[in-house]
C-alpha cells in the first residue's frame, strides 16, 4: 500500500468520533445532571483508571469481553494491560479491594470505554458509559433500588414513556442444564433464543426429550405484561425448583419496584439473555420514547466479587450517554447561548479599559457567557462614558 493522501491521513479510525460544539456542551450538561441524580440517591462517584491489567478488566465477561479489549504490554512488569471495555468489573474491584466496607456500597461513574471490535451497523468504539452499581444488598430489594434509579435516569431525559423489561438468566440456565446438550449445541440454542429464532430452535432441539425441548421452545414466546409470569409459573415452575425460584424473584422484584416507583411500566421477557456469562439472577433493560432498542441495561451479578477475593451481592446498570442524549435531540442545540462580546479594543479611554474586567466578572458571576476579545455573539458591552452597558448586537448594528 502507498502512502495515504493528505485527506486520508487525518481520518479518525472507524467508530472513533470527536464531539464538537454545541453537542459536546450538551453531553457534558447531561453527564453532570445524571451524576447529580446518582448523588441524590446516595451513590458515590468513582473514577477508575482507563488502563489496567487485563485480568481485572475481563473477569466480568470472559472470552467475549477479552476480544473487545485493546491490549498493550506493560513496559515495567511485562504483564498484559488493556484499555477498559467496561466499567462494571472495575467498580466490583473497587468495592472488593479498595473500599472493603462491611455494609452496602453504592457507586456511580461516567466515563469512556474502548471497544476493539465494532458491534452493530455504525457503533461507537469509544462510548461514554454512565452507570450505578449496588453492593451488599441481596435479592429483590437491591434490584428494585437499581431499577428505580434506572427509570429515574430515563425520566430525567424527558423522552416520553419509560418501559422496564425484566428477565432472569436462571430460567434459561436451568433448562439448558436439564437438557444436557453438547457444548456446541448449547451455544447454538442460546444464540437462537437471543434472536427468538423459533425455526432454528425447532431444528436444534429435535433430539432433545420433553419436557425440556418444549420448555426451551416456549421461552421466546414468553414476553409481555404480568400474564407472562402467570403462564410461566403454570408451565415451567413445576419442571425444576430453580425455575420456580427465578420466577418468584421476578414477582418479588416487581412488587418492591412498585413501592419505590409506582408509575413505571414493567414488562417481562424470559428469553432476554444479555450478560448471560456473568449475570446470576434478574436482568433488565430500559426503553424510552420511540427507540426500538434498549437504552440502558443491567442485572444482578453476585459472582464477580469472588474473583477479587470478596464475593458480595451485586447489581447495577449502565447506559450510553450519547444514546440518552439522542432521546431528546433538541438538547444538542441550546437556544440563546451565544456569548456577550467584551472587546478591550473597543474601550475609548484608559478609564474604560480599567473598568472592563470588573464588568465582565460581574456578568460571568450571573452565569452570562462573555468573550473578552473580538468575536460574534448575542450582544456586546459598550462604554457609555461612565460604565459598560449591555447592548444587543441588532441594536448596536442599526
Amino acid at each position: 500500500m502507498g502512502d495515504p493522501t493528505d485527506g486520508d491521513r487525518w481520518l479518525l479510525p472507524e467508530g472513533v468520533d470527536e464531539v464538537l460544539p454545541p453537542r459536546a456542551r450538551a453531553l457534558e450538561r447531561l453527564r453532570r445532571a445524571l451524576l447529580d441524580l446518582f448523588h441524590l440517591a446516595g451513590f458515590e462517584l468513582v473514577d477508575p483508571p482507563l488502563l489496567e491489567f487485563v485480568d481485572s478488566l475481563t473477569v466480568a465477561g470472559g472470552a467475549e469481553l477479552d476480544l473487545q479489549t485493546f491490549k498493550v504490554v506493560d513496559q515495567y512488569t511485562g504483564r498484559m494491560m488493556g484499555l477498559r471495555p467496561d466499567i462494571t468489573a472495575q467498580a466490583a474491584r473497587i468495592d472488593a479491594r479498595s473500599l472493603q466496607q462491611a455494609g452496602p456500597v453504592r457507586l456511580c461513574y461516567a466515563g469512556p470505554v474502548f471497544r476493539a471490535r465494532p458491534e452493530g451497523l455504525f457503533p461507537a468504539r469509544t462510548p461514554v458509559r454512565v452507570g450505578a452499581e449496588l453492593y451488599g444488598v441481596p435479592g429483590p430489594e437491591g434490584d428494585a433500588e437499581v431499577l428505580a434509579l434506572m427509570g429515574a435516569v430515563l425520566e430525567a431525559v424527558d423522552a416520553g414513556p419509560v418501559v422496564l423489561e425484566l428477565g432472569h438468566v436462571g430460567v434459561c440456565r436451568a433448562l439448558l442444564e436439564a437438557a444436557a446438550l453438547p457444548e456446541d449445541r448449547e451455544r447454538a440454542v442460546f444464540d437462537a433464543l437471543q434472536r427468538k429464532a423459533t425455526a432454528d430452535l425447532d431444528s436444534l432441539l429435535e433430539s432433545v426429550e420433553d419436557p425440556w425441548a418444549s420448555a426451551l421452545k416456549q421461552l421466546p414466546k414468553l414476553y409481555g405484561d404480568a400474564s407472562v409470569l402467570k403462564t410461566a409459573e403454570q408451565s415451567l415452575a413445576p419442571l425444576h425448583p430453580a425455575l420456580g425460584g427465578a420466577l418468584a424473584e421476578l414477582r418479588a422484584i416487581t412488587a418492591a419496584l412498585a413501592e419505590r416507583a409506582p408509575g413505571l411500566q414493567v414488562t417481562f421477557d424470559l428469553a432476554e439473555l444479555h450478560g448471560y456469562a456473568y449475570h446470576t439472577g434478574a436482568v433488565f433493560s430500559a426503553y424510552a420514547g420511540q427507540q426500538g432498542s434498549a437504552v440502558a441495561r443491567g442485572g444482578r451479578y453476585d459472582a464477580i466479587g469472588g474473583a477479587f477475593g470478596r464475593a458480595r451481592p451485586a447489581t447495577g446498570f449502565d447506559a450510553d450517554l450519547a444514546a440518552l442524549l439522542a432521546l431528546a435531540p433538541e438538547a444538542a442545540e441550546p437556544a440563546g447561548d451565544a456569548p456577550v462580546i467584551a472587546d478591550p479594543a473597543s474601550a475609548p479611554s484608559a478609564e474604560a479599559r480599567a473598568a472592563l474586567p470588573g464588568a465582565v466578572a460581574s456578568l460571568r458571576a450571573e452565569g452570562v457567557r462573555v468573550v473578552m476579545g473580538p468575536g460574534e455573539g448575542s450582544a456586546r458591552l459598550q462604554w457609555n462614558g461612565s460604565t459598560w452597558t449591555l447592548t444587543p448586537l441588532a441594536l448596536d448594528e442599526e
